[in-house]
């Protein structure tokens, strides 16, 4: 299922937003504001997120699969329905030992 732009008010279904991709790690928004972001994101086996910090506090949900957070070398073993929140300036790096979908946002409100 491809959707290009959401359409406000119209029921969707999450998990099937984005498809697997051989090799791949592919993303989408769903709401991106100068404020913060909602997107989903699709990781096939074998793949990983780059090491990064961000300034912000970030939500993920596991909606599909297993999925590695490491946070300041911490390692967390999400399954289907599990959520974290990657603390602001924690350096993390998400892993897909195998493939899993997650939802992951974060608001800047309250930064400045």
């Amino acid at each position: 299922m491809e959707i290009s732009e959401f359409e406000k008010s119209k029921v969707f279904t999450i998990v099937d937003i984005l498809e697997y991709a051989v090799h791949s790690v592919v993303s989408k928004a769903i709401i991106k504001k100068i404020t913060g972001n909602i997107s989903i994101a699709a990781f096939n086996a074998g793949e990983a997120q780059t090491a990064k910090v961000s300034p912000f506090d970030t939500f993920i949900l596991i909606i599909d699969g297993i999925a590695e957070i490491v946070i300041n070398n911490s390692s967390n073993t999400l399954k289907t329905g599990q959520s974290i929140i990657i603390p602001a300036h924690a350096h993390n790096t998400i892993k897909a030992n195998e493939q899993f979908k997650m939802l992951s946002g974060f608001i800047k409100s309250g930064y400045e």
